[in-house]
């Protein structure tokens, strides 16, 4: 027999009374995903969860709002050609640095071809502290990752090494605006020059992709003078993520592509990425990943005045935390939050008898998500600990964190010897 229907009101509370025992988004300082919007966004949000953002002909007005956008991070990211900015919005960053990633293969291969050599070894050139996305587009996509690794005191890909890895089948090179491990930003300008005497000397065109996840939403608002879209020629293509300090809730992610040629859906390759041309909503990229996704999240209202003061709140309290964070005693600062608002300490060499394993767990008993992690390859010996800043996280609530690490510092040093970790309790988020 079928089991009977439950009443509708009973798996609400079922449901309600299971994510209650979730962490408090507020308090997760180890995720750079949007916690927290304005109530008029959440009654968007349920005004248009009917609405399918891949079906364009049936919600034009949608899609004309995804074209505004579009053309909108074109002009910010100094497109050549703005007004009819190529790009699209994607489920997150990750498919977009995906979609960014396969027209680097694209472009490649055509020259490769052209030039009458072999395109079975495509590599791709990148730091260890890449976000894993773009490990996944190598394997998926059958691309070499050459992973650049860390040194201590070198926490992102340099210019010098970068180049160094280069060769004739490489499809680009990855910078990435904002590290997730230290929230530091990669030379993007310098890269590009030291690729521009590589190809001098060598005749090997290598493009730059940007991935902006976190970055496109700060640099350009809190750092007009720095060189990293663009601007600056060699760079092909950028993404970021909308739900992370474009500051809307998950999930929506942008890439663009400096022209159509860029693309890969330009005269070189004709068709590679279609274009859809529709009297109601514009021009439209075809992406081959779409994916189906609610509309609300296009939705932007705070203008560049209010995402000029909102980012540097976020910039202003992790470097004022960081500095609080130094102050404390046993901590040794690895970034200060001056980049992206985010800022990463490791305990001194003489701390023995607690780790930052032990700090992150015991504040987990005041609420606080803090993550706790071990770096990348080269350096699987500095364990930190990261803070994440974002909009909705005030002053006051930055004390409040201070206050319970010191309380936590306080009692650990009376121990012994580290705890003993039963498992990895570590919430580092990638």
């Amino acid at each position: 027999m079928p089991e009977h229907p439950m009443d509708p009101s009973t798996a609400y509370e079922i449901v309600h009374d299971e994510l209650a025992l979730d962490g408090n988004a507020r308090l997760n300082v180890a995720t750079f995903v949007t916690t927290w919007m304005e109530p008029q966004a959440r009654l968007l949000i349920a005004e248009t969860l009917d609405k399918n953002m891949i079906d364009k002909d049936e919600y034009s007005q949608t899609a004309a709002l995804e074209n505004r956008c579009v053309r909108m991070l074109a002009d910010l990211w100094h497109s050549p050609d703005a007004l009819n900015g190529v790009g699209t919005s994607t489920i997150g960053s990750s498919e977009a640095a995906m979609l960014g990633g396969l027209a680097l293969k694209w472009r490649w291969r055509e020259r490769m071809k052209k030039a009458g050599k072999p395109v079975d070894r495509p590599n791709l050139v990148m730091g260890v502290n890449v976000q894993v996305c773009w490990e996944k587009f190598c394997r998926y996509l059958d691309i070499e990752p050459i992973l650049v690794p860390m040194e201590r005191g070198r926490y992102f890909l340099t210019a010098e090494e970068a180049v160094k890895h280069c060769d004739e089948n490489t499809i680009g090179v990855v910078a990435i605006l904002g590290s997730t491990e230290d929230g530091s930003y990669e030379g993007v300008q310098e890269i590009a020059t030291a690729l521009d005497t590589f190809e001098r000397e060598s005749g090997v065109h290598v493009p730059i992709h940007v991935d902006a996840a976190s970055g496109g939403f700060i640099a350009l608002f809190l750092d007009p003078d720095l060189l990293w879209d663009f601007r600056v020629p060699r760079v092909q293509s950028i993404n970021t993520s909308g739900h992370k300090y474009g500051l809307v809730y998950p999930g929506v992610g942008w890439i663009l592509c400096r022209d159509e040629e860029g693309a890969a859906g330009g005269p070189h390759l004709p068709g590679q990425l279609p274009r859809r041309r529709n009297a109601d909503d514009g021009d439209q990229l075809l992406a081959p990943w779409r994916s189906r996704r609610r509309a609300v999240l296009l939705v932007l209202r705070l203008g560049k005045v209010g995402y000029y003061e909102v980012q540097k709140a976020c910039r202003d309290t992790a470097r004022s935390m960081a500095e609080g964070v130094a102050a404390l005693g046993p901590f040794e600062l690895i970034s200060d939050g001056s980049q992206l608002p985010v800022f990463t300490f490791r305990l001194k060499d003489d701390v023995e008898n607690y780790t930052v394993y032990d700090i992150a767990d015991r504040l987990r008993q005041h609420g606080w998500l803090v993550p706790s992690y071990s770096f990348p390859e080269n350096l699987h010996d500095m364990d930190v600990i990261r803070i994440v800043i974002r909009n909705g996280f005030s002053r006051d609530m930055g004390r409040f964190l201070l206050r319970d690490i010191q309380q936590t510092i306080d009692a650990l040093a009376k121990l012994e010897r580290p705890l003993q970790r039963v498992e990895d309790t570590s919430t580092f988020h990638h």
